[in-house]
């Protein structure tokens, strides 16, 4: 009588645990697929983004996604193998966020191209592909599948630097012309430094002049403020 009533006891306790769980992290369901492409995931702003609640689909991590990371991770560039890194621990990541249902699929079609992959499996399953990257935004588009391009929303939900507002970066490298700094923002922002070269490494203070964008990213322009 008493194994019963423990046994009774336990199925109870595991029934209402599922319940819980599935209050929590939505189960995969009929809701609109969204592949995510490599460069989201080495963008890592996904993250953050997936925690709010807002994605109204289910998350598709393709495993030649996954391949094309490992690739990059086990390459001998460093900067490439850094990317690679960063795009496979937002991966691990992802499928931690209880807002979100995140699933690695193994896609079989063949093809070699990632972008060409994501592509026919999206137009297959009637999904919409997340992505950054300018060149598959426009191919999808062509092909009338749905994309959701992060820097779009970024600057949906901007905020924006008023002129001659001061703030703080390290600058990492230097800009492309003469006497130029370059540093980022922490949701990934490139700044572009007057006079700042020969601050590589080092925290400068600078004031917000103007800044440019469009759906492939955002620059920000500043002057230095020396001490």
């Amino acid at each position: 009588m008493e194994i019963a009533i423990l046994l009774i006891t336990l199925i109870i306790l595991v029934e209402t645990s599922i319940l819980m769980f599935r209050k929590f992290k939505p189960t995969l369901s009929s809701r609109r697929k969204i592949y995510i492409d490599t460069s989201v995931l080495i963008d890592g702003r996904i993250i953050e983004i997936a925690k709010t609640g807002f994605l109204d689909g289910d998350l598709i991590i393709l495993k030649s996604v996954l391949l094309e990371l490992q690739l990059l991770a086990d390459g001998k560039d460093s900067d490439k193998r850094t990317l690679g890194r960063a795009g496979l621990d937002a991966v691990s990541e992802l499928e931690r966020v209880i807002n979100v249902n995140t699933e690695i699929v193994d896609d079989t079609g063949g093809l070699k191209k990632v972008d060409e992959e994501l592509l026919k499996v999206a137009k297959e399953n009637k999904g919409a592909i997340m992505t950054i990257d300018y060149n598959l935004i426009k191919v999808a588009k062509a092909e009338k599948i749905d994309t959701l391009n992060i820097n779009d929303l970024s600057l949906a939900v901007r905020d924006d630097f008023k002129p001659g507002e001061r703030f703080k970066i390290k600058i990492t490298e230097k800009g492309s012309n003469k006497g130029q700094g370059v540093g980022h923002l922490p949701n990934g922002t490139m700044v572009v430094v007057e006079n700042a070269s020969t601050k590589i490494g080092q925290e400068v203070t600078v004031s917000f002049s103007k800044f440019f964008e469009n759906s492939a990213g955002r620059m920000i322009f500043a002057k230095l403020i020396k001490k």
